[in-house]
Formats: C-alpha cells, structure tokens, sequence
C-alpha cells in the first residue's frame, strides 16, 4: 500500500545553495521527502559541475527559483530502496541526471522522451515536484528519486568521471542516435571543446565517425588531434580554413552556448546535412534561409534524451571505455571552480567529491 501524504515526513538534508542572483554557494540545511514506496535514497558521492549551473544560479534563464542547491550530473550509492522497487538495491551504485519526473502518461512519455514531457519535465533542481515542495540538486549529502528517474552506473565506469555523463554524455550521444549522424564512416563536426565537445568527440570516435574539432582556439588542436583522437581541426576565425572545408560534413553538432555565427557553419555541410544546437544560447540567431534551400539542410536543436536512451548511453560508454575528463574538487571549493568555469578554465569538466568534503557546519 502506497504511502498517503500525510504518511510521508521530511527527512533532514544538507547541502550548499545560493541565496540570490549572486550565485555564491554557502552551506544549506534543508529537508528531503521521505523514502516512498517507488523511491531510491542515494548518498551522493560525486556531482559534476555543468556550465547550466551557472546559468541557473545567476538566472541568466529568467526562472530560477532561491534557495537553490544546484547538480544534475549525480552518483551516488543507494542507501534505502522502497517496497516497490525492484530495479535497484542497498549498496548499489547508481546516478541521477538533469531529470527527477514527469506526468508518466503523455504521449511523450509513453515514447521514453520524458525529457520532453508535455506536461512539463521535472528538473532534478529549481523547479517543482509532484508535491508541490522545491528541488534541490547533487550539491547536498543525499537525494530521493522514483526509481523509473534513477540510472544503473555499470561498474567499469569510474564514479567521478562517469557523473558528467549525466548531462554532457546523453546530451551529445541523443543527438547523435536521433539525427542519423551515428553510421560509421559519416563526418561530422564538433564546435567547441569544452565539457560538451570533448565527450562529442570520445562517442563520435566510438560510432566510426570521422570527426573534425571547429574551435577558434588553435592553442585546441594539439588536445583535439594528439589526445582525444579527432581527424583534423579546424579554426572557425579563418576564412581559407573554412573556404576549404566547404560542403564536406554530413552533420555538425554546435556545443557553444555563447552567441556566435551559424551561417558559416551551414556553408560547410553537405547537401542534406544538418546543423544540431546543443548550446541554451540566450540570444536569437541571424539564419539565413538560403543556404538551407540550396542544400537542403537542417538546422536543429537537441536536449538531453530520456531515461531510457541515457542508460543506453551509459551502457555504451562502459563497453568503449569513454568518460569525462574530470577535475575533482572539494566542496569548499565550488565558488572558484563556477568563476573558473565561466571562464573556461577546466579540462574539461568539474567534479565535486561531495561524500569526502561536504561537511556540516
């Protein structure tokens, strides 16, 4: 018998929130919902830091809600288990990515893309769940999630750097699946080199695809070509660089968030190729549509996939061996690691070890 309302009392948590619109992070006290009968209690372990964060915590996106406890790139280890739940057990590791509900019922859902649930997803934090109380995120010592929310980590993949693929890994690998661009011997080009482009590159490289880096960085080819294995590079800000690689790309997946030109990559794909946007840029883009009618090309955009395709992503990143390249951090340390971030100083992704180093005060 499922628990009533009334049944179910909070549960004391504790984690580091911003306040305001700062988005400077102190320690939190806070209360969590008890273990229903569908739900998984993890402690959380590791929880990466994604570049929404901060567009979050600054409300760069127009909807944040304060106190916030940011994360949703999660692992952690199952603690409690409710009665009904049958896909996980005590001591097992498991994660939780950007999503902790949907109505389960729409069309959508119906079709695995929870994701894109007409009713409204649930973030797994700043937003509002089936009780009517916040979400708080991965930046806090546990979380309770229904189960159907709640991702098995195979257990070759290391912890900390299997956490970004949460959101970084389903957000490159969906599109990838869902646009056709993952037959082996198609090319395809990644802009950016970030915490996006550089896991792009290990799931491209894993598909058989031929990958080229774009980035206006040169200082990105030696990490591009010599580490993580990319066919040739290109700099976006060379006009002979670009001329030359006109119309030879099936599909290019755009990683950058900051606003920037399309019209030059469109001129790079091939007849019917297609241009994904993987980055929340805030801005409206200049596109041409004529570049799109000679060739016809597509320009697109992608989220994150749902449920059931991120297991199928993580599954495939434990038989390739692809993970994050993670910075771990402590969690007094996460104010300079987001200043960092925003300036694009990691390699390539943040990860805090919230388990060892958040402590109550």
């Amino acid at each position: 018998m499922e628990k009533s309302p009334e049944e179910v009392h909070p549960v004391k948590a504790f984690g580091w929130a911003a306040k305001d619109i700062t988005g400077f992070l102190s320690p939190f006290n806070f209360s969590r919902r008890e273990t229903g009968d569908k739900d998984v209690k993890l402690k959380v372990l590791y929880c990466g830091i994604c570049h929404t964060d901060i567009h979050q915590l600054k409300n760069e996106w127009g909807f944040s809600k304060f106190p916030m406890v940011p994360g949703h790139e999660i692992v952690g280890e199952v603690t409690e288990v409710g009665s009904k739940v049958d896909k996980f057990k005590v001591g097992e590791k498991a994660g939780v990515g950007c999503l902790v509900g949907s109505c389960r019922s729409c069309e959508n859902c119906s079709n695995d893309l929870e994701n894109y649930c007409s009713k409204g997803a649930i973030a797994t934090y700043n937003a509002i769940d089936h009780g009517g109380t916040p979400t708080y995120g991965g930046y806090s010592d546990m979380i309770v999630v229904d189960e159907h929310f709640v991702i098995r980590i195979p257990e070759n993949l290391p912890l900390a750097a299997a956490a970004p693929l949460l959101c970084a890994g389903i957000t490159t690998y969906s599109p990838l699946r869902y646009f056709g661009l993952d037959k082996p011997g198609l090319h395809i080009g990644i802009v950016g080199l970030g915490g996006l482009g550089h896991v792009a590159v290990k799931f491209a490289k894993a598909l058989g695809l031929k990958v080229t880096l774009i980035s206006r960085s040169q200082d990105k080819k030696k990490e591009a070509i010599h580490y993580l294995g990319a066919h040739s590079f290109l700099i976006s800000t060379d006009p002979d660089q670009f001329q030359a690689a006109m119309g030879t790309m099936d599909g290019i997946l755009d990683t950058v968030s900051a606003t920037h030109p399309v019209q030059p990559l469109i001129g790079l794909l091939k007849t019917n190729g297609k241009l994904i946007l993987l980055g929340g840029i805030q801005k409206p883009l200049e596109l041409p549509v004529f570049p799109l009618l000679t060739g016809r090309k597509l320009v697109g955009a992608s989220g994150i996939g749902g449920m059931k395709e991120t297991q199928e992503m993580l599954d495939f990143a434990a038989k390739h061996n692809i993970t994050a390249d993670v910075e771990v951090i402590p969690m007094y340390y996460v104010n300079t690691a987001l200043e960092r971030l925003a300036r694009a100083d990691v390699k390539y992704r943040f990860v805090i070890d919230v388990a060892k180093t958040l402590n109550p005060e």
